[in-house]
């Protein structure tokens, strides 16, 4: 059964939310973000400004989808798709050295899985203009074709 817009927006919301929290968390403590992660690294100067940037990344994608899903048009469905792929890419990541990290490295496994399908189900229940909505796309300007 497939989710209704309002409750793809909620979901939405609260990805976005999530994300921007744990950007702010990231800027002001990164270790905070970065220890669970991958461990006893997570202190070194590098990889706190590495945590910083990140940080700023989630920031704007987590402010863009609040944004864009309080506004009528399907941009919130772009917005949400690439919290996604973001979090999919955070995913992929983990998985990849996943041997080689702290035994916590199922927790962000499991959340990164779960805010990339999250992401991914709002995304595709945002798909397609709202009904009374205007088109976001920049070749539609409302006027009909001359014939």
């Amino acid at each position: 059964m497939g989710m209704d817009r309002d409750a793809a927006r909620a979901l939405a919301r609260l990805v976005g939310a999530g994300r921007v929290a744990v950007g702010v968390t990231a800027l002001v403590s990164p270790v905070a973000v970065t220890e669970p992660w991958i461990g006893s690294l997570a202190g070194a100067p590098g990889v706190r400004v590495f945590a910083r940037a990140m940080g700023g990344r989630d920031i704007a994608l987590g402010i863009g989808t609040l944004r864009a899903v309080t506004r009528p048009g399907d941009e919130a469905r772009t917005w949400v798709a690439l919290g996604g792929v973001a979090d999919t890419v955070d995913l992929l990541a983990t998985a990849f050295s996943f041997a080689k990290l702290p035994r916590r490295r199922w927790a962000i496994l499991v959340v990164t899985a779960a805010a990339a399908v999250a992401s991914f189900r709002a995304a595709t229940a945002l798909e397609g203009p709202e009904r009374g909505a205007p088109r976001s796309s920049p070749l539609h300007n409302g006027a009909t074709p001359a014939g």
